[in-house]
């Protein structure tokens, strides 16, 4: 069915070509530049769905989207914003907004949330949104920095889930970023007043895991002298994140699973249960469904945490972030008492090159130790190339993981052939008939120059001596 469709944005172009695509799809479109003739429509009971810009000429959207939910509380309101942080994601969702979507958007996903919009619209009243405001959050603070089309999506599913009291499960390689997403949904959660606690799985000894998760009673076992209060207990009201989840103990996952299922725990050697009012955020870099098929990890454990997963790229997977991320960390360091350093484009371009095998963490151990050890204000290739051969000596791979970790050095061949069958298993009716040679030839290339011209501490005529 046709319906009228508000559209606010200061930019023309976006106005028309929304304006030509929702009236190809059969609706009424109104258009404007500013944020007061759009109230005025809403006052005056017009139009079906509100997509609107964030940053306009008048207003900010972020404050007008409360006065139209009191208004009219079933008016589906899209936000769109070229300011695509996740502080924007989560303000826009909070104060009731059905959809956010950073700029510049896909056309066809704006056309599916306005379909999506008008389907719940048109069916049964939704209950208002209450909006919680955060405010006076400054940009140096964001939690999480990339404006790449990954990172957009974090954004969009955190802020969703900031105010919900689901058990989440991040996926991630080290150094991803994983904790930061645990923060950020406590910090702009119902719970950020109360405590934040992280355990770490791997560096806790096993026999050790469940006193420190429940806590434990005096004299329930050897050298117990005194009652313990474990992490259940220090995260009442607030948030338990248990990071590297897939380290737990099979005995501790039994007792965990109990505490899921119940919402109840008690001490070891204690009788009384505990009521545990605590969100569970989990996370790992393992592969918990082939744990599960190896016994290692329990089935029904996993189905209880992966209620929400999340999902964090790797930094290889997102390189239009990078720039923004070293110089975030530039910025941290002279806050820190270091002087200002810009990266000019050569340098961008170097950090670009790179794989990341440690992740954002290694990215921002670079960065630190550029700022110690070099006084140039302007950072290019030479110095980047530089640090990071005295970042690693050895020089890390640029791609895959190093040796097997089976006590011996991987060959080169063996090396190749494990990539290898990573084309095998994404083509199992047969490989491409062409181009594969070549690829292979790229992929070795570019880590072979990199490596040279860390070795040579970017002297290029060295590295193509080599």
């Amino acid at each position: 069915m046709p319906a009228t469709i508000l559209v606010a944005d200061d930019d023309r172009a976006i106005r028309v070509v929304l304006s030509q695509a929702l009236g190809q799809l059969g609706h009424n479109v109104r258009a404007a530049a500013d944020a007061s003739t759009l109230w005025q429509w809403v006052r005056n009971g017009d139009g079906d769905v509100v997509i609107t810009d964030v940053v306009m000429p008048d207003e900010n959207a972020l404050d007008l989207i409360p006065r139209i939910k009191d208004h009219r509380p079933d008016l589906p309101i899209i936000v769109m914003s070229a300011q695509n942080t996740l502080v924007t994601a989560i303000r826009a969702t909070e104060r009731g907004a059905f959809e956010y979507l950073p700029k510049p958007f896909d056309l066809t996903v704006l056309m599916n949330a306005v379909e999506r919009a008008l389907t719940e619209a048109r069916g049964p009243a939704r209950p208002e949104q209450k909006a919680e405001a955060q405010n006076g959050v400054p940009p140096e603070s964001l939690p999480l920095i990339g404006r790449s089309p990954a990172m957009q999506e974090i954004y969009r599913v955190v802020a969703r889930l900031v105010n919900a009291d689901m058990t989440v499960l991040i996926h991630g390689e080290s150094g991803t970023g994983k904790e930061l997403v645990a923060r950020a949904l406590h910090d702009f959660g119902r719970r950020r007043d109360k405590p934040f606690v992280a355990v770490n799985m791997a560096a806790i000894p096993r026999e050790l895991i469940e006193s420190e998760l429940f806590g434990h009673e005096r004299g329930a076992f050897t050298g117990a002298v005194n009652r313990g209060v474990g992490r259940f207990e220090q995260a009442a009201g607030g948030t338990l994140f248990l990071d590297e989840i897939g380290d737990m103990p099979l005995e501790a996952q039994t007792r965990l699973l109990r505490v899921l299922q119940s919402g109840e725990f008690s001490p070891v050697g204690g009788r009384q249960a505990i009521r545990a009012d605590v969100r569970i955020i989990a996370a790992t870099h393992r592969d918990l469904r082939q744990m599960i098929q190896q016994g290692a990890f329990r089935e029904d454990l996993f189905y209880r945490l992966n209620v929400v997963p999340v999902r964090l790229p790797p930094l290889r997977q997102r390189p239009e972030d990078i720039p923004d991320l070293a110089r975030h960390f530039l910025t941290l360091a002279q806050r820190d008492g270091l002087s200002a350093k810009t990266l000019d484009g050569s340098a961008i371009e170097r950090l670009k090159s790179y794989s990341w095998p440690g992740n954002v963490r290694e990215l921002e151990n670079l960065m630190r130790r550029i700022a110690v050890l070099y006084s140039e204000s302007v950072i290019d290739r030479r110095i980047v190339a530089a640090a990071m051969v005295e970042q690693e000596p050895a020089a890390l791979p640029p791609y895959g993981n190093g040796p097997r970790g089976n006590g011996s050095e991987e060959t080169l061949s063996q090396s190749v052939e494990r990539h290898l069958n990573g084309y095998f298993q994404a083509h199992p009716h047969g490989l491409p008939a062409s181009g594969l040679y070549d690829r292979i030839l790229r992929e070795i290339e570019r880590p072979l120059l990199s490596l040279s011209l860390q070795a040579t501490r970017g002297n290029q005529i060295r590295a193509a001596e080599l």
